[in-house]
């Protein structure tokens, strides 16, 4: 493993606003932009670098010391890193782990992910919790402050940005269950980290994972029990083609659970709102509350839009009652959806944060042993519906 060279290139971080901010170069060296956030993690970097939902963000680390532990090749939650640009403020120089194959700088420059480091990231981390996400610039190939500037401000916004396309998978592919085959999922790639099917199929469902241009017909050609939304960028309000797929789960009265993207995508199909959060929720340290058993999770989080609550938490859908099952204890956001029938049964539900928990902790690891709850009822369902269609003794067939 190598080490960040000792006397590295100057390198320049401006905000669309014109705050600047000076530092050396890390990883790369070059130009790169995106929607400048912050994510409190102290821990976890490789899994959160490489999760699609940061895809034309560029991350700011609000831990101080980033590469401790170097860059493995088990870790990665996908194929490549996908931040536009990495903000750190003291990256390790010699990074240690048994683990450890290279060095998180290594690994940047391989991936050709321009950052920046020795910059005062709490001072930017309040400025953006202040003044809310915006465009960001790096430069560190001699661009001046002044020039980047006037890049970033010509850059798209994330607002009205349908990502989706950029990060599914171009085919679909199976991730078979462990040990003895329970039920089948299709679950429809919005930008999926791999530690998500990974954990339905420790519980023994084979997961087909579908490409996000799936339609309903390739979904039922596998003869799913249920499907699954994933985590996913940019705006919900711009993936029209996902709600509309999933409008039509709903109607083929498919059991169905959606994280963080997922969680948006089946507000909307619901009928609800979705909206721009100032600064977004990023980490593996936000508080959520199930109201339904006043039970506080700590949950890993990685979003900047969220589903509007509808009047009294509660509304009325062609499919049944939408209600909000979690919230937010640091501003109240929406952060579950349980869809319930006639009977009050739970036959859809959502969360807006990673149960999966890479990186993260494990509190929400229960949301998995729901949906095979969920799975399994509408088995026993469909059994009793087939036993009671067959013909009694005395009757014709």
């Amino acid at each position: 493993m190598t080490t960040p060279a000792t006397d590295p290139t100057p390198a320049v971080l401006v905000l669309e606003d014109g705050r600047t901010f000076t530092g050396r170069a890390y990883g790369a060296l070059g130009v790169t932009f995106g929607e400048c956030v912050f994510a409190t993690a102290m821990t976890g970097y490789q899994e959160t670098l490489t999760d699609p939902s940061y895809h034309r963000q560029v991350l700011v680390a609000t831990a101080p010391h980033i590469g401790n532990t170097g860059w493995n090749d088990d870790d990665d939650e996908s194929l490549r890193i996908w931040v536009a640009g990495y903000v750190v403020r003291d990256p390790s120089p010699r990074p240690s782990n048994w683990r450890a194959r290279r060095s998180l700088d290594d690994e940047l420059r391989r991936q050709h992910i321009v950052g920046i480091s020795h910059v005062d990231t709490r001072a930017l981390t309040r400025h953006i919790r202040d003044q809310g996400a915006m465009r960001v610039g790096i430069a560190s190939d001699g661009t001046s402050a002044e020039a980047l500037l006037e890049q970033v401000r010509a850059q798209p916004e994330m607002a009205g940005a349908n990502l989706v396309a950029d990060v599914t998978t171009p085919e679909p592919y199976v991730v078979p269950a462990v040990g003895e085959k329970k039920f089948t999922v299709a679950a429809v790639d919005l930008g999926i980290k791999a530690m998500t099917p990974q954990r339905m199929g420790e519980r023994g469902i084979e997961v087909h994972v579908l490409p996000a241009s799936a339609s309903l017909a390739d979904i039922t050609a596998i003869d799913p029990d249920g499907v699954f939304f994933s985590n996913g960028p940019g705006d919900p309000a711009a993936s029209e083609e996902a709600v509309a797929l999933l409008t039509q789960v709903l109607d083929a009265e498919l059991p169905y659970f959606g994280i963080c993207f997922g969680n948006q995508i089946f507000g909307r199909a619901l009928g609800l709102e979705t909206y721009k959060l100032p600064f977004g929720h990023r980490g593996v340290n936000q508080p959520v509350q199930d109201l339904r058993t006043g039970k506080v999770e700590i949950t890993s989080q990685n979003h900047g839009f969220a589903v509007r609550a509808p009047e009294g938490n509660r509304a009325t859908t062609p499919w049944g009652e939408v209600s909000v099952s979690h919230i937010s204890l640091n501003d109240n956001v929406v952060e579950g959806l349980e869809l319930t029938d006639e009977n009050g049964d739970v036959i859809a539900y959502s969360v807006q944060y990673h149960p999966e928990a890479a990186a993260g902790p494990h509190d929400a690891a229960y949301l998995f042993d729901r949906f095979l709850d969920l799975l399994a009822r509408r088995e026993r369902s469909t059994d009793n519906l087939q036993n009671n269609s067959q013909p009694t003794a005395g009757e014709e067939a």
